[in-house]
């Protein structure tokens, strides 16, 4: 299916808005690997070429930005090339999930330089594995041998529900004894790297707009599987948070699509005996490993994922076609247990949906991202704040 590219944002030729021109600029060439000419942003963007050339002297200044060969435009004199200098600056992800946490650094092309993963701690206690988490970032960065300079932040992805201004983690369901934790400030101050923290669900959909399965659309839903389910939503290029920032927080649509409820299921119908009854996120995620593992060759086993693939596919069907979605993209700690029949089965949902079908395709694909996907969402929200294009910023204050 041939892919819509976005709508480039136009830039602005009144004074003061070189961060704003300067995001402008960047997020044009990080979407052309090959490279773009002066020329061809100030076409792209709406620039006057002289404000092209300047924000570009600016960026090989700084090194975000390097001439790379020459374009050929005729007759006339070959063009110089320029393409983000993805080693200039990096970023790094922590990703929180009941029962696995995820670290990357990520170059600002959006790419995996390094990585690590752990269990999260079953022990309720929240300031030992915050400080856990603190470790582990000093000990990433140590192995990636990136200089400490180069590192513009930390981004972190939790479950929901938080409070983003206040940097706060809010008594998620499957976090026991996590009621209000001051997870960015508290990590700010272990590693003293500027912190930003989110969902993890809208973490994972800026990672797909970055550097995923999305980075070619501007209008996609992004399903998230983990302890927990959750939907992101991005539309025109702008990541839906809603009012307190925990827009897609739907429990996996309801309270019967999470990890713990499926093995309780096939405990109840006897695919797993008692000994597979979860008491943590952790005991859940493997319970969920061996039920997929059986679903094949058990005709119950695949009927507990089966009916959970229909419930999900009902929902995304109904999400999709709300805001008008041109792809669907799954992915999460869970989803390559899930993957196959998932999209046996979602897919030709949204194929016959009555509402999808009449205006436009709807592709159905999971993450091209990874495993990682919710780390490194968590680094993209840092590359995301300092380097996409902000309407906002030109808001009067």
């Amino acid at each position: 299916m041939g892919r819509r590219t976005p709508a480039i944002r136009r830039g602005t030729n009144l004074p003061r808005m070189g961060d704003f021109n300067e995001s402008v600029i960047l997020d044009v060439i990080r979407r052309e690997p090959e490279g773009l000419s002066r020329v061809e942003l100030a076409a792209a963007t709406g620039l006057s070429a002289q404000t092209v050339s300047n924000i570009c002297r600016r960026l090989l200044d700084d090194g975000l930005a390097r001439e790379t060969g020459k374009k050929s435009s005729g007759n006339g004199k070959p063009r110089t090339l320029l393409q983000v200098n993805a080693e200039a600056r990096y970023v790094v992800g922590a990703h929180l999930d009941p029962a696995v946490i995820t670290y990357v650094v990520l170059d600002l092309l959006g790419r995996v330089v390094t990585h690590r993963r752990q269990p999260t701690p079953q022990v309720v206690d929240p300031d030992k594995t915050m400080a856990g988490i603190g470790a582990s970032v000093h000990a990433l960065l140590a192995d990636s041998g990136v200089p400490r300079e180069r590192i513009l932040g930390l981004g972190i992805a939790a479950p929901g529900p938080v409070d983003i201004e206040a940097g706060l983690v809010v008594d998620p369901p499957e976090l026991e004894g996590w009621g209000r934790v001051p997870l960015r400030d508290f990590l700010g101050g272990e590693t003293g790297l500027p912190v930003l923290l989110d969902k993890d669900v809208i973490a994972a959909a800026i990672a797909e707009r970055w550097a995923g399965a999305a980075a070619n659309t501007g209008d996609f839903l992004f399903f998230y599987l983990g302890t927990g389910s959750g939907m992101g939503l991005v539309v025109d290029d702008t990541v839906l948070r809603g009012v307190s920032g925990n827009a897609g927080e739907i429990g996996g649509l309801d309270a019967a699509c999470t990890t713990r409820s499926m093995v309780e299921e096939a405990i109840r119908l006897g695919v797993l005996d008692a000994g597979w009854a979860p008491a943590s996120p952790r005991d859940a995620q493997r319970g969920l490993v061996e039920l997929c593992r059986l679903a094949d060759a058990d005709e119950t086993a695949g009927g507990i994922i089966d009916r959970w693939a229909v419930r999900v596919g009902r929902g995304v069907c109904a999400a999709a076609t709300l805001v008008d979605s041109e792809v669907i993209v799954f992915g999460g700690p869970i989803w390559p247990y899930l993957s196959d029949r998932f999209l046996r089965i979602i897919s030709p949902m949204v194929a016959a949906s009555p509402f999808v079908r009449p205006t436009h395709a709807t592709a159905v694909t999971g993450t091209a991202v990874g495993d990682d996907v919710g780390a490194v969402g968590a680094a993209c929200l840092v590359l995301d704040h300092m380097l996409s294009v902000q309407p906002e910023s030109l808001l009067l204050r």
